[in-house]
């Protein structure tokens, strides 16, 4: 065999493997949540049957439908906040020279370090002292602190890679500074919102162990909190839970294929000056 084609196939080979890691959980989930006998289903590569009995179980009785919106809700305002806070600072850093700046730059990044679990217990005495626990706006604030350091880091370098010369000519046309952060800059750095917005939605919509230590009332559980209700003590209703999986998963799904062409020009763009 030439060594071109040996070089094809193993490739061709190595892709079809790393596919098949990747796609067979989504598929075991999906075809897990429609089989009427997830419990007893054992190594079988396919299911015994299809219902949509375990979906109607877990929006019904399981009140997953609410824990999908208390999701979307958190979601949202930590998109919205997170985008508008870190695009100023990025601005501030980027744009301006004060004191302190190379010490603000440098713990953003410090932030990003410490490892969540370590931050617990402080923040529950914190949300308690400020009477936020059981409150999807609490959550919110919580999420928007963990979002904005990598947001802002992002951000900073699509503020930077706007040349100067843009805003001055915006300027020379009479554009004040809200006009022209409106009319030009924040067209400019558009792909670096939606790559920032991608990574706050996933950080809020997946998160689990704040949500769980936050949030007591069940009216408040977001979707990933619910999920865990159908895990028991001697056993688990394996049918609603690989159900409410595919319902967490389907929203993260969507919002990525609609914003994949602006989050790879984002990923890219971000890149090219720091």
């Amino acid at each position: 065999m030439r060594p071109g084609r040996a070089a094809r196939y193993g490739t061709a080979l190595a892709t079809a493997a790393l596919l098949a890691f990747t796609v067979l959980p989504v598929y075991w989930m999906v075809t897990s949540a429609l089989d009427p006998r997830a419990d007893t289903r054992g190594a079988a590569l396919l299911p015994s049957g299809l219902t949509w009995d375990h979906f109607r179980f877990v929006l019904d009785a399981g009140g997953f439908g609410r824990f999908l919106l208390n999701s979307a809700l958190v979601g949202l305002g930590t998109i919205l906040l997170a985008g508008l806070l870190a695009l100023l600072a990025a601005v501030a850093v980027a744009r301006h020279t004060f004191r302190l700046r190379t010490t603000v730059l440098v713990m953003v990044l410090v932030v990003q370090m410490v490892p969540l679990e370590a931050l617990v217990i402080p923040l529950f005495v914190q949300m308690r002292n400020l009477r936020m626990l059981d409150s999807l706006i609490g959550l919110t604030v919580v999420y928007l602190a963990f979002s904005l350091p990598f947001a802002i880091w992002m951000l900073r370098g699509f503020v930077a890679a706007v040349p100067r010369e843009v805003e001055e000519a915006a300027y020379l046309d009479g554009c004040s500074w809200p006009r022209m952060f409106r009319s030009v800059l924040l067209p400019l750095v558009a792909p670096g919102l939606v790559a920032t917005s991608v990574f706050s939605f996933i950080v809020a919509w997946n998160e689990f162990v704040f949500a769980f230590t936050f949030l007591q009332d069940e009216s408040t559980f977001t979707a990933a909190v619910g999920l865990h209700r159908f895990f028991g003590q001697h056993g688990n209703d394996w049918g609603p839970v690989m159900a409410g999986s595919t319902l967490i998963t389907l929203p993260v799904l969507v919002f990525f294929v609609l914003a994949q062409r602006r989050l790879a020009t984002g990923l890219t763009t971000g890149a090219v000056k720091g």
